[in-house]
Order: structure tokens, then sequence, then C-alpha cells
């Protein structure tokens, strides 16, 4: 089991690596797709930040942080999807030389994996109209026993 134990000493260079393996990925041929995988600046903003105005604890950064290794590799062996969500959400889109935010179709791909002993989920991402890219990477995950759900994450794949 990977040690998520945080220190802030550390998160600085954990954040760095990550940053720089992220850069060196651009895209991961996903056989269950059969298709590459795109890793855009997007995924990487979604790990450090739920929303655009708002950043993730350090806490809740470092361990995807520091399980970003494993995504590519998870993606390259994946055969079979444990979860498809889609919903319609508005994106920002850039229209007419300014943002704007229209109503579109968005499909998240869930893919569960246990690497190095270490159970994480990676979620993708397609925009109707647009390419699949990454989108997150959850870390290993328990059960509440009082309320029987998922801890780490809350369910909902866009702020995961």
């Amino acid at each position: 089991m990977a040690n998520f134990n945080f220190n802030n000493d550390d998160f600085v260079k954990i954040k760095d690596e990550a940053e720089n393996f992220y850069k060196t990925i651009g895209e991961i041929y996903c056989p269950y797709f059969g298709e590459k995988i795109a890793f855009n600046t997007k995924g990487f903003k979604h790990l450090k930040f739920k929303s655009d105005k708002r950043a993730r604890p350090y806490k809740d950064q470092y361990p995807r942080l520091k399980l970003l290794y494993l995504v590519p590799e998870v993606l390259k062996k994946s055969h079979t999807i444990q979860g498809i969500w889609k919903v319609k959400r508005f994106e920002a889109q850039k229209t007419n030389s300014r943002w704007e935010h229209i109503a579109k179709d968005v499909m998240y791909y869930e893919f569960i994996a246990v690497l190095e002993n270490i159970r994480i989920k990676v979620i993708l991402k397609e925009v109707s109209g647009g390419e699949k890219h990454f989108w997150s990477v959850i870390p290993f995950w328990g059960i509440d026993k009082i309320n029987h759900k998922r801890i780490l994450h809350s369910g909902n794949p866009e702020s995961d």
C-alpha cells in the first residue's frame, strides 16, 4: 500500500515531479476504446482544482499527484470499463473570441485497477464533439461504515 501521509515539505517535490511527468505523456493508446487518450492541461488542472475558482486542499492533491505515474499503465492495460456516466452540463467553450458556457453532453469513463498493490480509479472525460482525455485519478477508497458510502470522493466525476 502506498504511503499517503501528507507532508508539506514533500508536497512541493511531488507536485513538481508529477507536473514534469504529465508533460511527457502526451497521449496513451487505450485498447478498450481502440484509440489514443489525450493528457491535456484540463486533466492536470483538475487534479489541482475542484472547479475553476476552487483549489483542492493539498491533502487531496497529494495522493492524486503521487499516483499519477500509474495512470498511463492502467489505460494501456484496460480492456474493460467499470463505469460510464452521461450528464448534461455547462462547459466553457471559446466562441467568437470569447469564452462562453454552453450546455453539452459529457461522458465520463471509469477504469479501476490494482497496480503495485495500489487500487486506483482513473476517470476519462469526453465532451460532445471533443476528444477523450484524462480527467482524474482517485486513490484507494474505503467504505464509510455508518453511511455505507465510499470515502475519498463524492461520486460526482466532475468534481472528484
